[in-house]
């Protein structure tokens, strides 16, 4: 039996990043739809446009963006009745234990420091889906909450 299509928004300004993420998700065994914003506004604006069964199964947001960055998004998604539940992983090319914190406890996902290596960009990205596939809104523990490349793949 063939798994649903995956339905994933990228939010991120950098084009670079963006093609990236999008040949990793393409190198995985996935069927999946991604939309690609570049700024915060943009993201808030087309998830409230959706109808909730329109809504992603997860969220890829990167921290710095123009408008609005991800940190705001992140608090006025957690806070809004109709997206709240929306599985949202950072993504970060730093990695400052501080704001892992904060977005933990804002209700994030994962936390991804972006990868260098394509090969371990394609792990982290295919460990998120499959971990929010399998455990519907059970976020992981603190400590697996975090996701470089070099972790344990235990936590699916």
């Amino acid at each position: 039996m063939r798994s649903p299509k995956i339905q994933i928004i990228l939010a991120d300004d950098d084009q670079d990043d963006c093609l990236l993420i999008e040949d990793a998700l393409t190198e995985l065994p996935l069927d999946f739809q991604l939309m690609i914003v570049h700024d915060g506004d943009s993201l808030i604006n087309r998830l409230h446009a959706l109808h909730d069964s329109e809504l992603p199964d997860v969220l890829y947001l990167d921290l710095n963006m123009p408008r609005k960055g991800g940190l705001e998004c992140l608090h006025e998604i957690k806070a809004s009745d109709k997206l709240k539940s929306l599985p949202v992983v950072i993504c970060s090319t730093s990695m400052e234990e501080e704001i892992a914190d904060t977005v933990y406890k804002q209700g994030a996902c994962f936390y991804i420091k972006k990868p260098t290596d394509f090969t371990h960009l394609k792990e982290v990205l295919h460990l998120s889906i499959n971990y929010i596939r399998n455990h519907a809104w059970e976020r992981p523990l603190r400590e697996n909450f975090v996701l470089t490349g070099d972790f344990n793949k235990s936590i699916i």
